[in-house]
C-alpha cells in the first residue's frame, strides 16, 4: 500500500523500492521489454537506478520486479495473454503479481486507471521472460 501512496508526489522522480531479488539476472533483463508507454502514459523517472523497475504516468503505474513466488492464495486470479495474474485490491488502487513465476513482479495501478486489468497486456512480455514455476490460476 505506501508504494501506491509513494506515487502521488508531484512531477519528481516515483519513489520506488526495490526487493532483494532486483538484483537476479532475471529483473536484470526487463529492461528493454518494459512498454514504452502505458494506456498512453510515457516513462518516468524512478528513485532508484535499476532495470527491474519502471514507472509511468501521473499518478504513477509502477512495475517491479524481483519478490518471492507466490504460494498458492484464495486471491481472485486472472489470466491475460497466457499470463496470470493475483489481482489484490488496495485502498487507492490495484496491486497485480505475476503469479507462478520466480521471481515474480508486481504492477501496481491507481484507481485513476480503472478498470486496471485493461493495462495488464503492456506487461505481458516482461512476466513471460521470468522463470515459470509451474503454478497456474485455478
Amino acid at each position: 500500500m505506501a508504494l501506491l501512496a509513494g506515487c502521488a508526489q508531484g512531477p519528481g522522480p516515483v519513489s520506488v523500492a526495490l526487493p532483494p531479488a532486483a538484483s537476479s539476472t532475471s529483473c536484470q533483463a526487463l529492461g528493454p521489454l518494459w512498454p514504452a508507454t502505458v494506456s498512453g502514459k510515457t516513462s518516468r523517472t524512478i528513485s532508484v537506478d535499476s532495470p527491474a523497475a519502471r514507472a509511468w504516468g501521473e499518478p504513477a503505474i509502477i512495475a517491479i520486479c524481483g519478490y518471492p513466488a507466490l504460494e498458492p492464495t484464495t486471491l481472485d486470479c486472472i489470466g491475460v495473454d497466457d499470463v496470470d495474474w493475483v489481482v489484490q485490491p488496495l485502498t487507492d488502487g490495484v496491486r497485480f503479481t505475476a503469479y507462478g513465476r520466480s521471481p515474480t513482479l508486481d504492477v501496481l495501478v491507481p484507481a485513476t486507471y480503472a478498470p486496471q486489468p485493461l493495462l495488464l497486456p503492456a506487461f505481458g512480455a516482461a512476466a513471460k521472460a521470468l522463470p515459470a514455476n509451474g503454478r497456474h490460476c485455478s
